[in-house]
């Protein structure tokens, strides 16, 4: 039986579809967590406890696993950011195929990956990384409007914040400082979280790749268009369609500058999530991530055969890539259901009317009763996720919406309480 290392966060939805994935294909998984490793297999999967904040001893006690049992380890995989670095320091141990540390480091650095891609030619955005402690004053005075200030290190919009002038700026900077201080980020202890980038704001609309590296040579699963116009103050994203209804002429662009991006950073094997902007100035790539895409959006994809994005990464990272990549609907999205405000989750009504929404296959809640809601910027995490499929993509666009109309949350709100 094929073996795979899954390096992946000790909770999360993300997790157990892929490791649902793997059971359904027949592959074993050995779990690699950050979870307490005082105590003695909490959740009783038999994980291997390791320290996202130290990769270097994290990937020294997986790189001990060569054999496990009877069996080799075939192939690694990573879920979501933070876990990516150990997953290529274990990989390098191990001897297995994957993308290089070096690769990974650069795309968890804002900062690191625009330098990169400015000096391989790509269209970057005038940048500058200035220190989490600066005077927001000071620093507003050398910058040019509109801009976008984010934090260097995290992901899914959390911290990215469009100003306009000098006052939005001192503003958007004391919010992300206050956003670096949460205990959840300073606990990781990573550098990059020490400072802020400060970008040119780009116009244009966004869209996303998914694809997958094999042994350096991109392989494109999907493009996804982004619908909902990105201006700010705040890029929340909702909406992912795939195929994309952009011309042939700006699809091969987004491919050729995504090809160029991550021969640039380097990733060699394994998924990677791109996004990208689009004008008349060409291609500008916003992030390059050495994943799969994230949260539950992976089941907005399936490919011939029914199998998922999960299922196909994980036959790729143990040599059994799929013959056969093409979509099994003619059009797919997913709505990842913004927060609507904060408060606590009560609960949501209209789930049954969305389910009988033309097109819609599923509609997952992940928010639970009784969670502490949290918007953007401050938040990371979304209520759920709407799945729709169908003949075209504004069909399924359509259909997604709806579906939303339909839902309603009852969130209590609440008076955060601090104490003196």
């Amino acid at each position: 039986m094929p073996r795979v290392l899954l390096v992946a966060a000790t909770t999360g939805y993300q997790t157990r579809s892929f490791t649902a994935a793997a059971g359904r294909l027949g592959i074993d998984v050995i779990l690699a967590t950050d979870r307490c490793h005082v105590l003695e297999d909490p959740w009783w999967d038999n994980a291997i406890p390791v320290r996202f904040e130290e990769p270097e001893i994290a990937a020294e006690a997986l790189g001990g696993m060569a054999v496990v049992g009877s069996s080799t380890i075939d192939g690694i995989v990573a879920v979501a950011d933070r876990p990516t670095l150990v997953a290529a320091l274990a990989a390098r141990k191990l001897g297995i195929s994957y993308h290089s540390p070096r690769a990974v480091a650069a795309c968890r650095d804002k900062h690191r990956m625009r330098e990169i891609l400015g000096q391989a030619g790509l269209p970057v955005p005038e940048n500058v990384r200035v220190p989490l402690d600066g005077d927001p004053r000071e620093i507003a005075r050398g910058v040019c409007f509109p801009c976008v200030l984010k934090p260097l290190g995290l992901s899914a919009s959390r911290g990215v914040i469009r100003a306009n002038d000098p006052h939005e700026f001192v503003a958007a900077f004391e919010r992300i400082r206050r956003i670096l201080e949460q205990p959840d980020i300073r606990q990781s202890h990573e550098e990059w979280n020490e400072a802020i980038q400060i970008e040119r704001y780009i116009d244009g609309r966004e869209f996303a790749l998914e694809g997958l590296m094999t042994q350096g040579e991109l392989n494109v699963l999907a493009i996804f268009d982004k619908p909902d116009p990105l201006e700010g103050p705040f890029f929340e994203e909702t909406i992912y369609v795939t195929p994309s209804r952009e011309s042939g002429a700006i699809q091969a662009a987004i491919v050729e500058t995504t090809r160029q991006a991550v021969h640039a950073l380097g990733l060699h094997h394994g998924p990677v999530h791109a996004e990208m902007r689009v004008n008349a100035e060409g291609v500008y790539m916003l992030e390059v991530a050495a994943r799969p895409i994230g949260g539950l959006c992976a089941r907005a994809l399936r490919f011939a055969g029914r199998l998922t994005l999960e299922e196909v990464v994980i036959l790729h990272a143990v040599g059994n890539m799929p013959d056969d990549l093409t979509l099994s609907s003619p059009a797919m999205g997913v709505m990842m259901i913004p927060v609507p405000r904060a408060g606590v989750f009560e609960s949501v009504t209209g789930i049954e009317e969305a389910l009988r929404t033309d097109g819609v296959d599923d509609v997952a809640i992940t928010a639970k009763i009784g969670q502490k809601l949290v918007p953007l910027p401050e938040g990371a995490s979304y209520t759920g996720f709407i799945f729709a499929s169908g003949d075209d993509a504004a069909a399924v666009e359509n259909s997604l919406r709806t579906a939303h109309s339909r839902l309603q949350f009852d969130i209590l709100a609440t008076l955060d309480i601090i104490a003196f």
